[in-house]
């Protein structure tokens, strides 16, 4: 039967890359590799203001988890379509002092999603520069974010179909999808690049919920008024320096930069969490939020001539979110119910959701090459990657692990590109014991096209 099911995804994905592929072969224009440009004074290009746009369109089909249904209807296998990610980012230098960057867009719009709402402003912020290039301080709605590299991405760039969603440490519970109001500070000092925010955390009645627990004598997100959130990024940039303009970190230079880093941060919020001591009486003990990490990362050309370049990327995580604290979730996730509802985590546990995010410690590595240019003629290049994150939660009796490979056909670098990916994740379900053990792994399936300026 899993045969049967494994020849149907990849026929339908054969179906997808040639429906996607089908005029793709167009060139992009030059002028719009970066984006429109508008330049201030037409005598000094240092002041300017730029409009950026990002879509990523995915068609897939998903194994879905045991017992998933579809508006109440079992559905053991999905294929459909979405929009990623849509964003459109606004920003400019306009003194040699003032920056600011504006992002409006939105995310997972499938055949689920509430009509005609979604969409929203990710980032808004303006800083000034106190010290060139050494110390700017900014305020607004931000993403400043630690404790990992990845903990806010510059979406347009990803090497991989999705960054490590685990690195988004508190996604959409207290923040607005990774960004809350706030104060930061950005700047380099010789090599060191450093980012460190301070920010409110929105309070935790107004998020979505998604496989989210209730409290109880797990640690789970307090339903009090928010403590101030403090968090830090450091890298120390070895070879080539990246630029710090914006918050989200790139994913791949494609080979234009020579870049190895060595960084980490933290995360911190006192007593963010709650949970249950005694249920009976309901007792309640708070946690601190305390999230700490390291990673290298290194991107950099083969052979300059020929175009080729190597990416890797390693991080290890500590996590504490409190007793036993686990998050069960989805991306875009192509269903939304599941016949066993025993328990709060067997209620989230439905589409292509694992256990992704918990207290415990995390490891993650992400490797791509890519090979020569033209490899295709005018039809662009290809990048074969794959990544991988091992996970010791501490609710898991099992360790949990979940893998992609692919392949990017870059056609016009990251302006326009297709991914074929696979992902192979763990289904979790409790045993006799009640422990949570890994039950199967399924697949899924996934053709995105991306286009950019």
């Amino acid at each position: 039967m899993r045969f049967t099911t494994g020849i149907k995804q990849i026929g339908v994905l054969i179906v997808l890359t040639m429906f996607v592929s089908f005029g793709a072969s167009a060139q992009f224009p030059d002028k719009l590799k970066s984006g429109l440009r508008y330049y201030i004074d037409k005598k000094d290009s240092s002041k300017y203001i730029t409009l950026n746009m990002v879509g990523q369109f995915w068609m897939r089909n998903t194994q879905n988890n045991p017992g998933t249904t579809v508006q109440g209807t079992a559905q053991s296998n999905t294929t459909d379509m979405s929009i990623r990610r849509i964003r459109f980012v606004l920003s400019g230098v306009l003194t040699d002092r003032v920056n600011f960057f504006v992002q409006f867009g939105q995310n997972n719009l499938n055949y689920l999603s509430a009509r005609k709402a979604g969409s929203f402003f990710h980032d808004i912020t303006a800083d000034y520069a106190v010290v060139k290039k050494r110390l700017s301080l900014g305020a607004g709605l931000n993403g400043w974010n630690g404790p990992s590299r990845f903990s806010n991405i510059s979406v347009a760039s990803i090497l991989v179909l999705d960054p490590p969603g685990y690195q988004e440490v508190t996604n959409d519970t207290y923040d607005q999808f990774v960004r809350r109001l706030g104060v930061y500070a950005k700047g380099k000092l010789g090599k060191l690049d450093y980012r460190v925010s301070a920010g409110k955390p929105f309070i935790i009645q107004t998020t979505s919920g998604s496989g989210i627990e209730p409290i109880n004598s797990n640690s789970s997100f307090s339903t009090l008024p928010p403590n101030l959130v403090y968090q830090g990024y450091f890298m120390y940039q070895f070879l080539d320096q990246e630029s710090n303009f914006g918050p989200g970190n790139a994913g791949s230079y494609l080979g234009k930069k020579r870049v190895f880093n060595i960084g980490g941060g933290f995360y911190y919020q006192k007593a963010a969490m709650l949970r249950y001591t005694n249920v009976a009486t309901k007792d309640t003990a708070r946690q601190d939020l305390k999230l700490f990490a390291l990673d290298v990362y290194y991107d950099a050309p083969v052979n300059k001539e020929k175009g080729t370049a190597v990416s890797l990327y390693s991080s290890f995580s500590s996590y504490d979110y409190g007793t036993n604290f686990i998050k069960v979730t989805g991306p875009d996730n192509p269903a939304n119910g599941s016949t066993k509802t025993t328990t709060t985590f067997d209620k989230a546990n439905y589409g292509n959701a694992f256990p992704y995010l918990g207290t415990g410690r995390v490891g993650y590595l992400q490797a791509a090459y890519k090979m020569k240019d033209r490899l295709l003629g005018d039809q662009g290049t290809l990048q074969p990657f794959f990544d991988v994150q091992y996970s010791s939660y501490d609710r898991l009796a099992d360790p949990m692990y979940v893998f992609d490979v692919g392949v990017n056909w870059l056609i016009y670098g990251n302006n326009s590109k297709i991914t074929l990916n696979y992902q192979n994740r763990p289904y979790f379900a409790a045993n006799t014991a009640g422990a949570l053990v890994q039950d199967s792994r399924l697949g899924e399936f996934v053709v995105q096209y991306q286009v950019m300026f």
